[in-house]
């Protein structure tokens, strides 16, 4: 703990990384993920940065909600970059969304403006809190976003996404064989838990049985099936897919530029017992030494399908970052088009909701590669309730296994190669 925190009341702490979190994400578009480990090392109570976490998520995934409460109770509306209004957003998710007292959840904020406007705060979240103001059970999507949505699939998407936000998804796991935790089985080899399960006290953690795997996630690697030659793992880190493909019999090169992901792959490898080749590498400019039969290039993407757990996309997320990331898509699947031998066949996923991360890249794919065909997805490759399109790809979307706890966003689609 830095000396200046060591002077904050109890509690503020937290408060103060979680607000440090919401600015990296609202005003310098980082993710969470890229914010946390700079921001919450200060804090060295394990329940301190969880709570920090915590706070900043629900203030993402109910942001619009939070907003329009804060503007009803004040004359004129505060700045979106103001830190009374981050002050409130956080002070009205804890009380709204993680159950602390009024009191406390007022009490451990009003220190985040000192110096500032302490009775405006004070003051709003008083008058909320009289008025027993609460969230709809369902949030309200930033209005971009729905719009977005909205045009490429439709209201009923957008509501069913609405509903998906609600709460964070349960706990997934991949089995490294048959053996596993108990649990609700939408694939072989697949188990569903409740969310909150605590990961190291499952059955079979310390042996390496199983790993953290979304639904989604876990059905790329799968589309490729056993086999004894050779696979490339494209953009592996870290590493759910490159142990999927390793536990299946494929002779596996992981490849990813970011060596500090390697570490988590090379540790998850060493859990499951599990072999892989770890190359670091920038896939755009890495060739291997002779063609695989079979590549599976889980593109970097925007990541928008997986807003349920990382609910930082739905405000980082805009049109010129989904093509930025669109353009680096089409140049990695003509680098991985080219590691594929004749014969072999390709897989390119992405855990993105844009159209021009999914149908939009099959198209402009085909038409440059003649010696790659769609080789369509059969139904029964893919969980009951989850049906490939007729063209043979696969797009998942909100309300995909709703009943059963859902699943990320993702699309999926096979190439083979002409022999």
């Amino acid at each position: 703990m830095t000396g200046n925190q060591a002077s904050l009341p109890p509690g503020v702490p937290a408060r103060q990384a979680a607000l440090r979190l919401l600015d990296a994400v609202l005003r310098r578009g980082e993710t969470i993920d890229q914010a946390a480990p700079r921001i919450l090392a200060s804090l060295r109570a394990d329940n301190d940065r969880a709570l920090a976490r915590a706070i900043a998520a629900e203030v993402l995934r109910y942001l619009p909600d939070l907003d329009a409460l804060i503007d009803s109770a004040t004359q004129r509306p505060l700045p979106h970059d103001a830190k009374a209004r981050f002050a409130l957003r956080i002070a009205l998710a804890q009380a709204l969304r993680l159950g602390t007292p009024a009191h406390a959840a007022i009490s451990t904020v009003l220190p985040l403006v000192d110096g500032g406007p302490r009775k405006l705060v004070h003051g709003v979240f008083g008058t909320l809190d009289r008025r027993k103001a609460a969230l709809p059970d369902v949030p309200t999507l930033p209005d971009a976003v729905a719009a977005r949505w909205q045009a490429a699939w439709g209201d009923e998407m957008v509501e069913a996404a609405r509903r998906a936000l609600a709460e964070p998804p349960p706990l997934d796991l991949s089995l490294r064989g048959e053996e596993g935790p108990e649990g609700l089985e939408l694939m072989p080899d697949q188990r569903r838990l409740p969310r909150g399960t605590a990961i190291p006290d499952l059955p079979g953690y310390a042996e390496g049985a199983w790993w953290v795997q979304d639904l989604a996630a876990a059905i790329p690697a799968r589309l490729l099936g056993r086999g004894q030659g050779k696979a490339i793992d494209a953009c592996a880190a870290p590493g759910g897919k490159t142990m999927q493909l390793a536990a299946a019999g494929w002779a596996v090169t992981a490849i990813d530029a970011s060596e500090s992901r390697l570490a988590r792959l090379r540790d998850n490898l060493a859990r499951t017992h599990l072999d892989a080749e770890v190359v670091t590498a920038d896939a755009a400019r890495w060739s291997p030494p002779a063609p695989a039969d079979a590549v599976l290039l889980d593109a970097p993407c925007t990541a928008t399908g997986i807003f349920r757990r990382h609910p930082d996309v739905l405000h980082r997320i805009h049109p010129a970052l989904i093509e930025q990331a669109a353009d680096l898509q089409r140049e990695l699947l003509v680098q991985a088009a080219g590691w594929v031998k004749k014969g072999g066949r390709l897989v390119y996923a992405t855990c993105s909701i844009e159209r021009a991360e999914g149908e939009d890249q099959v198209e402009t794919f085909l038409a440059a590669n003649r010696d790659f065909a769609l080789d369509p997805v059969r139904a029964d490759e893919l969980p009951a309730g989850i049906a490939p399109h007729e063209r043979g790809w696969v797009r998942i979307l909100p309300g995909a296994l709703e009943q059963q706890g859902g699943c990320d966003g993702f699309f999926i689609a096979r190439f083979a190669r002409a022999g």
